[in-house]
């Protein structure tokens, strides 16, 4: 084993010098080369950016992946540079145990159809997290970890040779100054005994501590420099994570539009055959006392008086038989309508409903034998079927 004694005994010296230079500032003793107000402010804005990335980065994975063991399994299968496995969302378990559910249950009854119906959008919305968190962690929080291992690394090397070379400055000007007020004190008192004069010998002690300070101070400098510019370089870093932000927006942005979009399509599916699971539920049903609020409420409109009855399905009269009612034909009632405030947005799905838009007022009143669910809404010329959970009623 190669063991260099001198490069040991050099690097301890090194060491100690640069310890007793920091004892002493910390203690008030020595002085300390201050750096310039410029350099200073890039290093406090170098700092804070880093502090502000990091609990962004966190906060960020937090907010992806809630789950704390999940998150320490990511990050152990990132440290042994092995691919994460693949994870099931909540999104889609739920879905899985719903459709698992809806077959138990039977999937031809009311409670099973909804099942499927909502299991297929959870699994869509899942499908859609999955999307966002793999967009997010790629575009996002990738660069931002690039920054505090890469970069910031880097920066933080340099900021200790940095202040290495600051503290060897330091000594050698400490150095020099106790050289020089030797040399001087020998000058003014000459000692004329000894074989070489002693002021002789201080000043080229003095002078070597001068050519070791030329030394260091360039140094210093050329560190200083290099410093200064990864530094300066913060800036880049900044438009860096400027454009990752926005693309992080732009995918949380895309993700929570199709959230919407699948759940207003639910919503629209169930509105759509509640009526046919009403007329379908048998002895599990609830009674018609134990109505929800909206469709009590609208138990209690005028009802118009009977329209002419075209050939019966399957015994209903197809008046008011769920897609063969044709509410252009109907006239309202003479007294008795109400107002409706709509709560959300609504498309029709055929031409015998009205379209809604959120926080209009229309006029509203049911048929005989409608299904309470549903209402006959107008907006001026146009007329239509209306989901009533879409409707504040008013009195």
């Amino acid at each position: 084993m190669d063991f260099n004694v001198k490069k040991l005994a050099s690097d301890a010296g090194v060491f100690f010098s640069r310890a007793m230079q920091f004892t002493e500032e910390k203690l008030g003793q020595a002085e300390k080369t201050e750096l310039d107000a410029h350099f200073e402010n890039l290093m406090a804005r170098a700092d804070c950016t880093k502090n502000w990335t990091e609990k962004i980065l966190r906060q960020t994975e937090v907010l992806l992946q809630p789950n704390l063991s999940a998150r320490v399994e990511e990050f152990l299968y990132e440290k042994l540079d092995r691919k994460v496995p693949s994870r099931v969302t909540n999104g889609e378990l739920l879905a899985q145990y719903m459709t698992e559910a809806a077959n138990d249950f039977g999937p031809g009854t009311p409670y099973g159809k909804t099942l499927i119906k909502v299991g297929e959008t959870q699994r869509r919305l899942g499908a859609a997290e999955r999307d966002f968190i793999q967009s997010a962690s790629i575009n996002f929080l990738t660069p931002l970890r690039n920054f505090l291992e890469g970069d910031w690394r880097t920066i933080t090397k340099e900021r200790r040779t940095l202040q290495n070379c600051r503290l060897d400055l330091d000594a050698c000007k400490a150095r020099l100054k106790k050289a020089k007020a030797a040399e001087a004190k020998a000058a003014a008192v000459p000692d004329f005994q000894e074989t070489r004069p002693r002021n002789y010998v201080l000043s080229a002690s003095a002078s070597a501590a001068e050519h070791e300070l030329r030394l260091t101070q360039t140094e210093f400098d050329r560190q200083a420099e290099v410093t200064r510019l990864l530094l300066e370089g913060i800036s880049s870093t900044h438009v860096n994570h400027l454009r990752c932000l926005h693309e992080f927006v732009e995918s949380q942005t895309n993700y929570y539009a199709q959230c919407y979009q699948y759940m207003l399509d639910l919503q629209k599916q169930l509105g759509r055959f509640s009526g046919t699971f009403v007329g379908n539920a048998e002895s599990t049903s609830p009674p018609a006392a134990a109505a929800s609020p909206p469709a009590a409420a609208a138990a209690t409109l005028p009802a118009v008086p009977t329209i002419p009855v075209v050939p019966t399905i399957v015994g209903v009269p197809s008046a008011v038989a769920e897609g063969v009612l044709n509410p252009n034909e109907v006239k309202p009632p003479a007294s008795g309508t109400r107002k409706a405030r709509v709560l959300y947005d609504y498309e029709a799905a055929d031409s015998t409903e009205l379209a809604l838009l959120a926080d209009e007022m229309i006029t509203v009143y049911s048929l005989p034998g409608m299904d309470p669910d549903w209402l006959i809404g107008e907006r001026g010329n146009q007329k239509g079927k209306v989901p009533v959970t879409y409707l504040e009623l008013l009195s």
